[in-house]
């Protein structure tokens, strides 16, 4: 499997303060936590009600991208502010270390992201109560990869809901938990197929009907269901123990998040057939951990 991807800007964000948030009732603030020698920085968001035990949702940007971008364009702070969950943004930068050498700098001198976002979880879960039975995680591209390297990795999470990627690296021995993948059928970057991608990243990683059908099999699922609605077919298969394994494709999609803001990351425009965030949220909501 080759996988390559030259990621230009490598600077780490660090200080600390708060950035207000025009859409949303709640406000963000900026922290800084050191892990493996390395200061490392993510965004927190906090709804202005929260309940004493709150959900906690992961979102990481993708390839190219940073904390600040992923919460400027894919409406999570909206969205938490409305359902009364925190979302932590954990910044690269740029890129992930997700396996089989991906991506940019992160992969090349095998930084240990998840122990970084391990401990950002811990550091969360000191400044509000978090519920350690609602904790998701989601991302796009290089950051939905890194979801998925995180419920491989680690026991933490509820369910995962990767957009537009694929699994890279080895998984032999996952926890089960509830997977959403939303995935435009058109994406030439990260292929629904397998493929190698025709853009900058080169990912050829398993097809994502692979991947899907490998976490239906650790989570002892049934046969899915299939629903189309306009160009969103969705394949739901319910699983042991209350999980849910779902995937969703959006047919002339592109490698974008459906729903979201148009993002100069090397992006194609979003697609307006669905709204991804409500979607991972509503499928977040409905599986908390066991």
């Amino acid at each position: 499997m080759a996988v390559l991807l030259a990621v230009l800007a490598t600077a780490y964000a660090a200080g600390s303060g708060v950035a207000a948030n025009a859409a949303a009732t709640g406000r963000t603030t900026v922290h800084t936590i050191t892990v493996d020698g390395r200061q490392r920085s993510y965004r927190l968001h906090r709804p202005a009600s929260l309940p004493a035990k709150a959900p906690l949702v992961v979102m990481m940007h993708g390839g190219f991208g940073s904390a600040r971008q992923a919460e400027r364009s894919y409406g999570w702070d909206a969205e938490a502010d409305r359902r009364r969950f925190a979302v932590a943004y954990p910044d690269g930068p740029a890129a992930w270390d997700v396996g089989d050498g991906c991506c940019g700098r992160p992969g090349r001198e095998q930084v240990d992201d998840v122990a970084f976002i391990t401990r950002m979880i811990a550091d969360v879960g000191h400044r509000l109560g978090i519920d350690s039975g609602r904790v998701y995680a989601t991302g796009i591209s290089n950051g939905g990869m890194m979801a998925y390297r995180l419920a491989c990795d680690t026991r933490i999470f509820a369910a995962v809901g990767p957009v537009a990627t694929t699994r890279l690296g080895d998984c032999p021995a996952p926890a089960p938990l509830s997977v959403i993948h939303i995935h435009g059928l058109a994406d030439e970057t990260v292929r629904f197929d397998g493929a190698a991608g025709t853009g900058i990243a080169e990912i050829d990683g398993p097809p994502v009907p692979e991947v899907v059908a490998g976490w239906r099999a650790v989570d002892h699922c049934g046969r899915p269901t299939v629903t189309r609605s306009g160009p969103v077919t969705t394949e739901a298969a319910r699983c042991a123990r209350g999980r849910a394994v779902t995937l969703i494709t959006v047919e002339g999609a592109g490698h974008q998040w459906p729903g979201g803001q148009v993002v100069r990351e090397r992006a194609d425009p979003p697609s307006k057939a669905l709204d991804a965030t409500a979607v991972i949220w509503d499928f977040f909501a409905a599986h908390a951990k066991r």
